[in-house]
C-alpha cells in the first residue's frame, strides 16, 4: 500500500490551483469529482486503439456494405493474409466486427450498426 494520496494533487498541479484559486483545499474535493469515469475509458480504449489504424479503418468501411470473406478483404485493401487477420482479430476483440466460418473461409461482418455511427460522428466532427 502506498503512502501517497491518490486524490493529493502533484506538486506541479497545486501550484497551479494555488495561482487560480485563493483556497485551493477547498476546491479540490469538488474538482475531484469530475475526474473521468474510470470505467468508461477501459471500456472505450480498446474501440479507439482497434479505429487507429488506417487499414483497419479501411477495412470497416468495405465492411459497411455487407459481409465478406477474408480473401475478399486481402485483394479489396491489397494486404497479405496475415496483415488482414492481425487488423481483424483487433477489430473482432474490441466488438467491432464478428465472423463465421463456412467449409475453410471465414467471414467479416460489422458486429453493431453503432460501429458505423462512430465512424460517420468521426467524419462529421472533421467536416466541421
Amino acid at each position: 500500500m502506498s503512502d501517497v494520496d491518490s486524490n493529493a494533487p502533484t506538486d506541479d498541479a497545486r501550484e497551479t490551483l494555488e495561482r487560480l484559486y485563493d483556497d485551493p483545499d477547498e476546491e479540490i474535493p469538488e474538482l475531484l469529482d469530475h475526474r473521468a469515469d474510470e470505467d468508461a475509458v477501459e471500456s472505450q480504449y480498446p474501440v479507439f486503439r482497434a479505429l487507429a489504424n488506417e487499414d483497419r479503418l479501411r477495412l470497416l468501411d468495405i465492411l459497411r456494405n455487407g459481409e465478406r470473406c477474408g480473401c475478399e478483404l486481402m485483394v479489396l485493401i491489397d494486404a497479405p493474409q496475415s496483415t488482414v487477420a492481425t487488423h481483424l482479430r483487433k477489430l473482432r476483440e474490441a466488438g467491432l466486427v464478428t465472423s463465421r466460418k463456412k467449409g475453410k473461409w471465414n467471414y467479416y461482418r460489422i458486429a453493431d450498426a453503432a460501429v458505423m455511427d462512430v465512424l460517420d460522428l468521426a467524419v462529421a466532427v472533421r467536416e466541421d
